[in-house]
């Protein structure tokens, strides 16, 4: 089969694709024949190595993990021992590892939590494989961290990206009232999206004006974090995702040390998490997408060989919603 690999740490011209073993699906795995995928930010920040401090983790000569890709929809090809829940033909989206290429597996076993649910009917594959991660992301920070409630004013900082799209479609329908920030070219969108109000950090930078707002989501990390704050009202509450493109993985721990040190001494309260994938979740997001209550936005799609393009268009940072990878053998939206 064919899939996307890289040997080395480095710059997006280091993948390449190659025909490789079809993975055979372990205990408790799911083989996937991959009909799309969707990048997200980590998958390049990885791919760089990141600081020296997290080779120790990523691998400290070669990686550890030498197969990019995480967001994955497809159907089920076959399925390992211990498999609970799915059938050879299912149709699926989630999580996995390696999922730019023809065939992926994922775990879906009764004691561990299962990273596929079956993709509603109506809801193609690459609208589906667009949604893990980042619909994740954006439900866990409103709802678990950022603890909205109905007619609160939401901010989100970074509304037109990949997290911030399904931010603005979430927090509507928590029932809050939304100010989404982003260029001028991209204000259409956001408003089309269910924003109430949408800031153009062009004209206005948000930090320095009178508003105040009971919970930022700040998907973007352009700001810093004493910024953030007096946007917030005295007992709000900030809940941040990224850094900006350009910043390397050194910079995450200075600002989360940051964070720490001051929070004991104000009220707003400050809070950084990576998405846990779970299976709930996963079919919390398939059900908004079934209804229409969530629309992913798919800013250009790319072939498994265009993948270095794919990552390179990523790393720009000015990208509309996602950015979805499909196999050359197969078609791109059923």
């Amino acid at each position: 089969m064919k899939a996307v690999v890289y040997q080395g740490f480095g710059t997006p011209d280091i993948l390449r694709v190659q025909e490789i073993d079809k993975p055979v699906p372990g205990d408790g795995e799911v083989l996937i024949k991959v009909r799309a995928a969707s990048v997200n930010p980590l998958d390049w920040k990885l791919m760089k190595g990141g600081p020296p401090l997290a080779r120790l983790l990523l691998g400290l000569g070669k990686p550890k993990i030498k197969r990019p890709g995480v967001d994955v929809a497809g159907v089920v090809e076959a399925l390992g021992n211990n498999v609970a829940g799915f059938k050879p033909g299912d149709q699926v989206f989630g999580t996995c590892v390696g999922a730019f290429a023809e065939y992926a597996t994922s775990k879906s076993a009764p004691r561990v939590k299962s990273a596929l649910v079956r993709k509603p009917p109506n809801v193609t594959f690459e609208q589906a494989a667009a949604v893990p991660v980042a619909g994740l992301t954006a439900l866990q920070g409103l709802r678990d961290l950022g603890k909205i409630q109905p007619g609160q004013s939401v901010l989100i900082n970074g509304a037109s990206g990949g997290v911030g799209t399904f931010a603005v479609q979430l927090a509507k329908s928590f029932g809050a009232y939304v100010t989404g920030v982003c260029s001028t070219a991209n204000a259409d969108l956001v408003r089309s999206l269910g924003a109430d109000r949408v800031i153009d950090y062009t004209q206005q930078d948000f930090t320095n004006a009178e508003e105040r707002y009971d919970l930022i989501f700040d998907c973007v990390g352009n700001r810093s974090l004493s910024a953030l704050r007096r946007a917030l009202h005295s007992q709000g509450t900030l809940v941040w995702i990224g850094l900006p493109p350009d910043a390397s993985l050194s910079r995450f721990p200075a600002r989360l040390l940051g964070a720490l040190l001051v929070s004991p001494f104000i009220r707003t309260r400050t809070a950084f998490f990576i998405a846990k994938v779970n299976q709930k979740d996963l079919t919390t997001l398939g059900e908004l997408l079934s209804t229409g209550q969530l629309r992913p936005v798919i800013a250009k799609r790319f072939t498994l060989n265009e993948a270095p393009d794919a990552l390179r268009y990523l790393e720009t940072g000015h990208v509309r919603g996602k950015v979805v990878l499909t196999p050359e053998s197969q078609p791109r939206t059923i």
